[in-house]
């Protein structure tokens, strides 16, 4: 059991076709946190298409890596353990028998077995848990076979489960990338809804995918090594394809951060990666470290949490992790709002977030606040940030911290964004800094102060005797504010109401 106080914790375990997986999540809010994560590759599809049995040696390896992650599980106190079986259990002639010794040894431990559809409308609530809007088709590629789930707008349409999985692929070809591109190519043509991918995305799921994800982050120098929400043009998919297939094993082996036991399956998930890219017509392709996995934590959450927007939900987990309280972020979306007043629901929607970001360098040393924050934003675990939202939030919680905009450091945020993108997020960064040098951190004292835009002005309103003044920190961030977005500075003292003292630049 968890300790008294600690969040509630879930384990899963992904017992597939080239691997097993123990994902522990922790808490019960709207993007999973997991804190734990160990793979071991096992093989139990390894000889399926010959034999029709699983390997006989991982499953005697399988009993010793289960031993270790359900002790490891209960030790962290995850209730429920649940161990989802795929597409070598459910296809080997000796997978009912494997489940079946399983729960007598596991007793107590729940063991499912599930259908190909299953595994797909699992694979798909992952996805759907991060890119709740998700269009087009989304992939997932294990040992022993590819799910393809057909997504509009959000809502799974249609499913399919084939055996294109790397180690099953490579071994139908035997190991013969041409005879495999023939096999790719008769088997996602019978499928007709693919068709419908055209001028959509490609969602891509399955650790093979994500390692030719990572061959080109680290080709071409990429500045965010993180695979989640990794997207690629059409035609660089394609090329990346072309690479991986074409490169020898030993060339592969020597590429850093991969595993050796994963480069025999490469060429073969380009292979299959390719064809669907010919199939669907995809414009892009979007690579997720979400899948069946998350999809099973998405599964127990309540319906009013898994309704919100991944963005926001994430800001707000930020702030109550690294932030003073949530009383403040209201008010500064409400009070930054007038700065902005034709903005797009995405733009609102990262200036909501960074309002609720804003003080996650609150307890960092004084000398380092600006750069901890942006690092930490920038690479924080989180499955509603794509990696613009990243960019854009890293960039304005360094300018709230007043960062001198040619730091070093902050050059991956200058690379992810767009330059009228970047000058945004140093708009609301800056508008961020002069709220807190007004308030404190407090929303009470936040509320005696209001910013509007005015003519060729910018006003800001201050409550004459609340503790509010317009001292020369306040004023020197309310010029650089105003500097920004093409006004003149100006400052208005409330008095008793309908009274007000004018005092703009030129006084």
């Amino acid at each position: 059991m968890a300790e008294t106080g600690t969040p509630p914790r879930a384990g899963v375990v992904d017992l597939g076709s080239n691997s097993v997986r123990l994902v522990v999540f922790e808490g019960a809010g709207r993007n999973p946190s997991a804190i734990f994560n160990e793979k071991a590759i096992l093989g139990l599809g390894r000889g399926l298409q010959a034999t029709g049995r699983l390997n006989e040696d991982a499953i005697a390896h399988s009993i010793l890596v289960l031993e270790r992650y359900v002790a490891v599980a209960r030790s962290m106190g995850a209730d429920p353990l649940e161990v989802l079986a795929t597409a070598a259990v459910r296809d080997a002639a000796n997978g009912e028998a494997y489940v079946a010794m399983l729960r007598r040894r596991f007793r107590g431990l729940s063991i499912r077995v599930l259908s190909g559809h299953e595994e797909a409308r699992l694979s798909a609530e992952g996805v759907l848990c991060g890119i709740p809007d998700a269009d087009g088709v989304l992939g997932d590629l294990g040992g022993g076979s590819l799910e393809l789930v057909h997504l509009s707008a959000g809502a799974v349409s249609a499913s399919a489960t084939l055996p294109l999985g790397v180690i099953r692929l490579s071994e139908n070809a035997g190991g013969d990338v041409v005879r495999a591109r023939a096999i790719a190519e008769d088997a996602l043509t019978a499928v007709p809804w693919l068709r419908e991918g055209a001028g959509r995305d490609l969602y891509l799921v399955g650790g093979a995918w994500r390692a030719l994800a990572r061959i080109h982050i680290g080709q071409t120098g990429y500045p965010l090594a993180i695979v989640h929400h990794y997207t690629l043009p059409r035609e660089e998919a394609r090329d990346l394809t072309s690479v991986v297939t074409n490169l020898s094993k030993r060339t592969l082996d020597r590429i850093p951060g991969l595993s050796r036991r994963r480069v025999d399956g490469l060429p073969f998930a380009a292979v299959v990666l390719r064809r669907l890219l010919r199939v669907t017509q995809a414009r892009r392709v979007v690579f997720s470290a979400n899948g069946m996995r998350e999809g099973w934590f998405a599964g127990r959450l309540p319906a009013s949490v898994r309704a919100e927007d991944p963005l926001i939900a994430a800001g707000r987990e930020l702030n109550a992790r690294f932030g003073r309280g949530d009383a403040l972020p209201p008010a500064l979306i409400a009070w930054t709002a007038p700065l902005f007043p034709a903005e797009t629901r995405q733009e609102r929607r990262l200036r909501e977030a960074a309002c609720w970001v804003s003080d996650i360098g609150a307890h960092e040393h004084p000398d380092y606040k600006a750069e901890q924050a942006f690092l930490r934003m920038l690479r924080q675990p989180g499955i509603g940030l794509d990696h613009h939202a990243r960019a854009f939030l890293a960039l304005a919680v360094a300018m709230r911290h007043e960062a001198e905009p040619e730091q070093p450091w902050l050059a991956p945020a200058r690379v992810l964004l767009d330059v009228a993108a970047a000058q945004r997020a140093e708009v609301v960064g800056a508008a961020l800094r002069l709220a807190y040098t007004l308030s404190g951190g407090s929303a009470g004292l936040l509320g005696l102060t209001g910013l509007r835009r005015e003519n060729e002005r910018l006003v800001l309103r201050l409550s004459q005797g609340g503790g509010v003044f317009a001292g020369d920190s306040v004023w020197r961030r309310l010029e650089r504010l105003a500097e920004l977005v093409g006004l003149e500075p100006s400052t208005e003292i409330a008095t008793p109401p309908d009274q007000a003292i004018g005092m703009d630049a030129a006084e």
